[in-house]
C-alpha cells in the first residue's frame, strides 16, 4: 500500500514538474517577444511580481470566501515581490504552490457546505452580509469559514426567491419550502462547480500567461491556439458556428431564444427555441451547465477545433435528449455592416450602421467592411438622400486597414494618421483613394464602447469637418495590435501584441482620453461604462509635436453653429433629461458604498425590488420609439425578395432603430447643415 501511495505522489510531482517546466518555457519566450516587439516593454521587476500575484489571487477567490488570513499571508510573504525573481530564474513552482492551497481552501469550503446541505437554515438569528466588495475584509479567519459561507448561502436563498416572487405574503406563507427548494439547488450547484475544479488538471498556467501580458497593456494577451481562432473568427463577418443564441433565464438556465435558419442547429431538425442547454459536449470532454463556469461552456462552443458539438437539451421540464451538431460556415448578421432609409418631412437621409470593423481575415469571401460600407452607402445614394448617419455606437473596431480605406472613401485626400512603432519611427498614412464616395452632410454617432479602429475612423472625420460627432466620450483607445508566434515553429502558442500607436493629423491621441464628440448625447448606463484609463496598465496620453497639414472640408462657423442648436435642443429634451436622471440612479446603485444589508426576506426583497424599479425604468425609457418613417432601400428590398432567410434578421435591425433617439437629433443637425449651404 505504501509502494502504491509512493508511486502516485511521485507521479504527481513528476506531472507538476512538466507542468512548471513547460509553463516556465512559455512565460520565457512572452518575455522574449514582448521586449523585442512591444511598443513600451517594461523590465520585469517588483512591479510586475505585485501585479501578477494580485490579480491571479484576486481571480481565484473573487467573493473573499476562499483563502485564510493565514493563507494568504504566507503566499504573499513568499511570492507578492519574487514572482519576477523566479520567473527570470525560469522557476515556476510558484503556481503549484498556488494552486495547492487554492485547492485546498475549495476541499475545506466543500466538506462545510455538505454539512451546511445537511441542516436548516436558521432566518431568525439577526445576520448581515457585505454586497460591496470594498466593505468585505480580503481573508478569513480559520473559525470563520462556516459563518461567512453559511451567511452566503442563506442570502442566495432569499435573493434567489425574491428574483422569482414579489408578493411578501406569498413568500412568508411558502416560506419553509421554498427556502428548502432553492438551498438545494443552490448548494449543488456549488459543489458541482467545486468538484469541477478539483477534478481539473489545469495548472491556470493561461491565466499567469495573460496577468504578465496584461501588466505591459491591457490589450496584449496570451492566445493558445483555440484562443487565436476565435479572436480571428470576431474580427470577421463570416464564421463557424452552430448558429443559435441563447440566453439566462430567471432561473439561471441557459434558453435556446433564437435559431439561424441558415445554420446546422435549424438543420438538425430537432432544436426548438426555448429549449433549455443541460449539457456540452465535444466528444471528449462534457460540461454540465449548472455548475460549469461560463467561460468553460462558451470556450468549447466557440472553439474552432471544436467542429462537433453534443448538446443535450430538454424541453418544458420533459425527458433530456441529445443532438450532435457540426458546425458550418454562417454570415454573422449581427457584426455585419447594414443601412435603412430615414424619411423626415418628404426628405430621405440615410443610415449606416458599422457594428464592427470585420475584415475577411481567413480569404473566405474577399469583402471587409470597408467595401460593404462602400456597397450600402450605393444603395442609400440611389434613393436622393440629403445627409449620411453613421452608426458607431458600440463598435469595439477591429482591422485598422479596414478603417483607413473607410476614412479614405469620405475624405478628398491628404494624410489621415501618424502611426509610431517600438522604434519611435513615425509612419504618415495618407487617404488611399482620390476623391470621394458621399460628399454631402455626415453625422457620426459614437458612445463609451466606440473603441481602437472606431475611433480611427472617428477622429479623422472629426479633424476634416467632414462630420460632426453626436454621442458621448469614446473608449480611449490608440494602440493597434497584432497576432504573433511565440517562435518561428510554434504553432500552439501565440501573442497578441501591441506594436504601435496612432495620432491625430493635429499631433493629438485619443489614448485614455477619447474623442470627445462635438455635442454630447446623454446614453443610458454611460456614466458606468469602463474606460481604457480605468485600466492600471494603461498607457497614458501624450502627443506628437508634428501636425500635419490638411484641408477642413467644412467650413468650421456651419459646425459651431449646427453644434450650438444641438445642444439648444438636447438641453429642453425631456427624453434625455430623464436618462441624465436614470444614469445618476444607476452609478448611485453601482457605486455608492451601502450599509450591511440584513439577511431577512423584508430586506432583500426590498433590495430586488429598488433594482427592479429601476430595471423597469430603463426598459421603458429604451422602449420609447421616435417616431420616424424607417424602411428599406429599394435595392435591399429586391435583395430581400432574392433571400427571404434574411428577412427575420432585417426586421429585427428595423425594430431597433425605430427606438433609437439618437437618431431624431442626427436629421436635425442634418438639416441645420443643409439650410446653411
Amino acid at each position: 500500500m505504501k509502494t502504491i501511495s509512493l508511486l502516485l505522489l511521485l507521479i504527481t510531482f513528476s506531472v507538476f514538474a512538466q507542468n512548471e517546466t513547460k509553463t516556465c518555457e512559455i512565460l520565457s519566450k512572452i518575455n522574449t517577444l514582448i521586449q523585442s516587439e512591444h511598443i513600451l516593454p517594461k523590465p520585469i521587476d517588483d512591479s510586475l511580481s505585485v501585479f501578477v500575484f494580485d490579480k491571479l489571487i484576486d481571480e481565484l477567490d473573487p467573493t473573499h470566501n476562499l483563502f485564510l488570513k493565514s493563507e494568504y499571508e504566507t503566499l504573499s510573504r513568499k511570492y507578492r515581490f519574487q514572482l519576477d525573481d523566479y520567473i527570470n530564474a525560469k522557476n515556476c513552482s510558484f503556481l503549484t504552490d498556488i494552486n495547492s492551497v487554492f485547492k485546498a481552501g475549495l476541499a475545506r469550503n466543500k466538506i462545510c457546505l455538505e454539512a451546511i446541505a445537511n441542516e436548516s437554515l436558521d432566518y431568525d438569528t439577526k445576520d448581515t452580509i457585505h454586497l460591496y466588495r470594498k466593505s468585505v475584509p480580503f481573508y478569513l479567519m480559520e473559525n470563520q469559514i462556516e459563518k461567512v459561507l453559511l451567511k452566503k448561502i442563506k442570502y442566495e436563498v432569499l435573493d434567489d426567491i425574491a428574483s422569482k416572487i414579489t408578493s411578501l405574503d406569498s413568500i412568508k406563507a411558502n416560506f419553509k419550502a421554498l427556502t428548502s427548494a432553492s438551498k438545494k439547488i443552490i448548494i449543488e450547484n456549488e459543489l458541482c462547480r467545486i468538484n469541477t475544479i478539483l477534478q481539473s488538471s489545469s495548472s491556470n498556467s493561461e491565466s499567469v500567461f495573460n496577468h504578465f501580458c496584461n501588466y505591459f497593456d491591457p490589450h496584449t494577451a496570451y492566445f493558445s491556439n483555440d484562443s487565436k481562432s476565435n479572436f480571428v473568427s470576431s474580427l470577421s463577418k463570416e464564421h463557424l458556428s452552430l448558429g443559435l443564441n441563447v440566453s439566462l433565464n430567471e432561473n439561471n438556465e441557459v434558453i435556446i431564444y433564437a435559431i439561424n435558419p441558415n445554420g446546422p442547429a435549424f438543420q438538425t431538425g430537432k432544436i426548438k427555441k426555448g429549449d433549455q442547454i443541460i449539457s456540452v459536449s465535444n466528444k471528449k470532454e462534457t460540461y454540465d451547465v449548472s455548475c460549469a463556469t461560463i467561460e468553460s461552456i462558451a470556450t468549447m462552443i466557440l472553439s474552432n477545433s471544436n467542429k462537433t458539438i453534443i448538446l443535450t437539451l430538454r424541453r418544458n421540464s420533459g425527458q433530456n435528449f441529445d443532438v450532435t451538431i457540426e458546425k458550418q460556415l454562417i454570415k454573422d448578421e449581427s457584426s455585419t455592416v447594414y443601412s435603412f432609409i430615414i424619411e423626415e418631412k418628404n426628405e430621405k437621409f440615410g443610415y449606416l450602421k458599422i457594428p464592427s470593423f470585420y475584415a475577411d481575415f481567413e480569404g473566405n469571401s474577399g469583402r471587409g467592411c470597408a467595401e460593404d460600407a462602400a456597397m450600402e452607402v450605393l444603395k442609400l445614394q440611389k434613393e436622393d438622400i440629403k445627409g449620411l448617419i453613421i452608426d458607431l455606437v458600440d463598435n469595439g473596431g477591429g482591422s485598422i486597414e479596414e478603417a483607413i480605406k473607410l476614412a479614405g472613401m469620405f475624405i478628398d485626400s491628404g494624410p489621415i494618421s501618424i502611426i509610431v512603432d517600438n522604434k519611435q519611427l513615425s509612419t504618415i498614412v495618407n487617404d488611399p483613394y482620390t476623391g470621394m464616395l458621399y460628399k454631402d452632410a455626415i453625422v457620426v454617432l459614437i458612445n463609451g464602447n466606440t473603441a481602437s479602429a472606431s475611433e480611427f475612423f472617428a477622429s479623422i472625420l472629426q479633424d476634416y469637418n467632414r462630420a460632426l460627432l453626436l454621442g458621448s466620450s469614446t473608449l480611449g483607445k490608440a494602440t493597434i495590435q497584432t497576432i504573433m508566434p511565440l517562435d518561428q515553429n510554434d504553432n500552439e502558442n501565440f501573442l497578441k501584441l501591441t506594436i504601435n500607436k496612432f495620432y491625430r493629423v493635429t499631433g493629438k491621441s485619443n489614448q485614455a482620453l477619447g474623442i470627445t464628440p462635438d455635442v454630447l448625447l446623454p446614453k443610458i448606463y454611460e456614466t458606468v461604462s469602463p474606460k481604457e484609463s480605468n485600466s492600471p496598465s494603461s498607457f497614458k496620453n501624450d502627443s506628437l509635436t508634428a501636425q500635419l497639414p490638411f484641408k477642413l472640408y467644412m467650413n468650421t462657423s456651419w459646425f459651431e453653429k449646427a453644434a450650438k442648436n444641438s445642444k439648444k435642443r438636447i438641453a429642453s429634451n425631456p427624453y434625455f433629461n430623464e436618462i441624465k436622471e436614470v444614469n445618476k440612479k444607476i452609478t448611485d446603485l453601482i457605486n455608492k458604498p451601502k450599509p450591511p444589508l440584513p439577511i431577512t426576506i423584508e430586506a432583500v426583497l426590498g433590495d430586488q425590488m429598488e433594482i427592479n424599479r429601476l430595471s423597469l425604468e430603463i426598459t421603458t425609457l429604451e422602449a420609447q420609439t421616435n417616431n420616424l418613417k424607417i424602411y428599406n432601400s429599394y435595392l435591399n428590398k429586391f435583395l430581400l425578395s432574392l433571400n427571404p432567410q434574411e428577412k427575420e434578421s432585417n426586421q429585427f435591425q428595423l425594430e431597433i432603430l425605430k427606438t433609437n433617439q439618437f437618431i431624431k437629433e442626427s436629421i436635425n443637425i442634418l438639416e441645420d447643415f443643409n439650410s446653411l449651404k
